[in-house]
């Protein structure tokens, strides 16, 4: 083989190295979503193949029927390779990157095909045989490819068979607390939270009006659902009879620069500004307006108890979350009854902090932040959805109301719990030091800073998480 097929093979090699680690461990942490099983069961499948077509074109030269053999492992792995390309558009909406990433790498092993295909052929005619063909570094090389795509063959294998051990809390349970057949708006309706939420109210036969940014995500919303791309699209004389309000620009995915506190001020501030001017148009108004907030309301306060009633230290979380909450106030001019969620940490698999954590800790990787001294008040996602119902139903309930469940723990503790969890050592502690220099505000305020927020008024007013301890709450999820 000549050396620019081999420089292509290597091209190959780096785009799939580059897929599998960015694409699929990082971002779209594929080993952890229960969607995506068949997904990881073809990437499993077409890494063997790989692992078995690098080791003989880089240490062999195969005649009659084995050149046969590897021609019909080159079409296997097209028709796996279109099979997956389905079964992605099906589950998930790829990002941008990875079509890119995706059709360069079918551009590229076409060109190996037409370069490789004919020495096959070649091969093939000649007398059934197998002839040592070592190339040196090449053939390094070759050996070094086929142990990678053998191991990541395994982790995807693996991780498929962790996914179908996964189980998920039936959806429709998690609203029973509503009764009736209700008209619920949900904006941000294709985040983290708000999908959940949507699911569960579908399928427990609400009406759900979804506001989207992006159309093309609302194809992974459970029907019957209305899409609407803008409040100005709902009638005066619809009938609304909550709205949750949770869209905003994500804040725990970058430093914050001036641009970015700009954006996350703005899109909360807006938005709520445009629900009030909705619900100062239409005719029969809302009975509830739930708006999001967070715990970082309260500001950094160390080791003390925060319930509703604590007071505020400042700091940018502050005053985001004091805008966005003082946004909301004004729906009750309208005689809607109104509660701001101040959620935690928000723990689930299919989004969220913890995902960012889960690649890193399940290769041993992980750790404390900082001193691990910092309080982490979190909260479940199911438990989440069902206090939103909760809230809507509760008549009584209004103003601040802590999102977060009982126990919080501290860095230290929940890194500990997860990688037990995981059955993996956590003790990659992350200097404070390095992350203020990498992350600034945003280390400081969300990394290294916490709260101990215990939700009083949620328990006064009688909700019950069925997800108290960390323990049960990575039971659940992982």
């Amino acid at each position: 083989m000549t050396t620019f097929l081999w420089t292509l093979i290597a091209i190959q090699i780096v785009m799939g190295v580059f897929d599998t680690f960015y694409h699929h461990e990082l971002t779209e942490r594929l080993a952890w979503r229960p969607s995506q099983r068949y997904e990881l069961q073809l990437h499993a499948l077409r890494n063997m193949l790989y692992a078995f077509l690098f080791l003989v074109l880089g240490w062999l030269e195969v005649h009659g029927i084995f050149a046969m053999l590897v021609i019909a492992v080159l079409v296997a792995e097209i028709v796996i390779t279109l099979m997956d390309f389905v079964e992605e558009d099906m589950s998930r909406k790829l990002p941008a990157s990875e079509r890119i990433n995706h059709t360069l790498l079918a551009i590229n092993y076409g060109a190996i095909l037409v370069l490789l295909l004919p020495v096959l052929i070649s091969w093939a005619t000649m007398p059934t045989g197998i002839t040592p063909a070592y190339t040196g570094l090449l053939s390094i090389v070759a050996a070094a490819s086929a142990v990678g795509a053998a191991l990541c063959g395994v982790r995807d294998f693996l991780a498929s068979k962790r996914l179908a051990r996964m189980t998920s809390t039936p959806a429709a349970s998690l609203v029973e607390k509503l009764t009736g057949r209700q008209t619920v708006l949900v904006t941000g309706a294709t985040g983290f939270i708000g999908s959940r939420l949507v699911a569960s109210l579908t399928g427990a036969g609400h009406q759900v009006i979804a506001l989207v940014r992006n159309p093309a995500k609302a194809d992974m919303l459970p029907p019957p659902i209305t899409l609407i791309t803008s409040l100005d699209q709902v009638p005066a004389d619809s009938r609304i009879d909550a709205i949750v309000n949770l869209a905003g620009e994500p804040i725990g995915n970058g430093r914050w620069t001036e641009a970015k506190r700009r954006r996350i001020l703005d899109s909360r501030i807006n938005m709520t500004g445009d629900v009030i001017r909705l619900i100062a148009r239409l005719d029969r108004k809302p009975m509830v307006l739930v708006s999001g907030s967070a715990i970082g309301w309260y500001g950094l306060w160390q080791d003390q108890v925060l319930t509703e009633s604590a007071k505020s230290h400042a700091c940018f979380s502050h005053e985001l979350c004091d805008a966005w909450e003082g946004a909301a106030r004004p729906a009750a001019e309208y005689g809607v009854r109104v509660a701001c969620l101040r959620i935690g940490l928000v723990l689930g698999t299919d989004g969220g902090f913890i995902t960012r954590m889960l690649t890193p800790f399940e290769f041993g990787l992980g750790g404390p932040l900082g001193s691990g001294k910092q309080w982490m008040s979190w909260i479940e996602r199911d438990d989440l959805v069902r206090l939103i119902a909760h809230v809507i139903a509760k008549t009584d309930l209004s103003g601040p109301v802590n999102a977060t469940a009982p126990i919080p723990v501290t860095n230290l503790k929940f890194t500990e719990e997860l990688g037990r969890r995981l059955h993996r050592p956590a003790v990659f502690r992350i200097p404070d030091a390095l992350l203020r220099r990498v992350g600034g505000d945003f280390a400081n305020e969300l990394l290294l800073g916490g709260q101990r927020v215990l939700p009083n008024k949620a328990l006064s007013n009688g909700f019950v998480f069925r997800h108290e301890t960390l323990r049960s709450a990575f039971e659940a999820i992982l």
